[in-house]
Order: structure tokens, then C-alpha cells, then sequence
């Protein structure tokens, strides 16, 4: 047999078989039962203050204060489908005052819903991290649904005053995983 002959044979061989090949109906009503469970993974704020960033002009400034919008939860899709949040804060202290960090969640009224409360301990040579997870599900996530702004306050506490020349450092990481069902 030449070769044109042979793959029109084996063309008509593999139509043949395909066509007495087995078929099942498809059941489209699979997607109702489709389920996806997103995780979102994000940075929520950093700083890094060396002890003398704590002085303006020679005098020892003890407190900060910053507030933040929060226009996520204006997104309805994401709003309905949020079951769960978890906010994550690590700090770490090499200066020699203690501090309190505390992250206020506020409403359109700006009426406190929440509040998250860090205190972080004077350094004294060893290492000095503070940890914390927060997590929001239920009843709390509702309330973190009508968060439309978050009040942050640094407040450094007692101890020996401050200088241009203090060493040490203050640094804050956080980060915040929200998940999501989308059925």
C-alpha cells in the first residue's frame, strides 16, 4: 500500500471507532454545587521609628496618632462573601521605653466597633517581639463589615527620657488573610 492509501484507511479506521465510542449525558446542574473558597493574603501597615524619630526639636513626643480609611467593605460582592478575617502584628522594641499600640475600628458615626490592644514591653537587652493575631468571624466580622475607618495611636510609656542620640528601634509589621466562600 503507498502512504497516501494507508492514512486515509487509518483516518477511516479511528472515525469508525470514535463514533461507535461510549457517551454520557452531562449534568450542567454540577454547578450549583460549585463552591470556592479564595484566600486573600495582604500587607496592613509597617513602620520602622529609631528612638531619636520619638523627638522633635529636643523635646520627647510620647504619642501618635493616624487615622486611616477603610473603603473595602464598600465592595458588596467581597462584603457578602467574607467569612472570616485574621489580622496578624508582630513588633519588635530595641529602645528602652515600653509602648501601647491600640487600633481603633470605627463606624460612619465614628463610634468604636473594635479594638485591638498591643502592649509592648521596655527593651532590656533581650530579644523583644510581640505577637498577635486577631481573628473575626460571626458576630465580630459583622462588626468589622461597618468599619469605614481605623484610628491608630502609638502611645510610648514611662521611663527614661529620649535623645538625638537614644538607640534602639520600634518596628511593626502587619499583614491581614481574609477568606472567602463563593457558592
Amino acid at each position: 500500500m503507498k502512504l497516501p492509501v494507508l492514512n486515509r484507511v487509518l483516518g477511516l479506521s479511528l472515525l469508525l471507532l470514535f463514533s461507535f465510542s461510549c457517551a454520557s449525558d452531562l449534568d450542567y446542574n454540577q454547578v450549583n454545587d460549585l463552591k470556592l473558597e479564595p484566600v486573600f493574603v495582604a500587607n496592613l501597615a509597617y513602620f520602622d521609628i529609631p528612638a531619636n524619630g520619638f523627638v522633635t526639636n529636643g523635646v520627647e513626643q510620647n504619642l501618635i496618632f493616624d487615622t486611616a480609611d477603610v473603603d473595602v467593605f464598600k465592595d458588596n460582592f467581597f462584603r457578602d462573601n467574607l467569612k472570616k478575617v485574621e489580622f496578624l502584628f508582630e513588633m519588635e522594641n530595641t529602645i528602652n521605653r515600653a509602648y501601647l499600640v491600640n487600633l481603633v475600628f470605627l463606624d460612619n458615626n465614628n463610634q468604636s466597633l473594635h479594638t485591638i490592644n498591643l502592649t509592648i514591653p521596655a527593651y532590656v537587652g533581650l530579644e523583644n517581639k510581640v505577637t498577635k493575631t486577631e481573628t473575626f468571624e460571626n458576630a465580630q466580622l459583622d462588626l468589622l463589615k461597618r468599619t469605614t475607618k481605623i484610628a491608630f495611636t502609638l502611645t510610648m510609656l514611662s521611663g527614661t527620657p529620649l535623645n538625638q542620640s537614644s538607640p534602639g528601634r520600634l518596628k511593626l509589621r502587619s499583614g491581614i488573610t481574609a477568606y472567602l466562600v463563593v457558592e
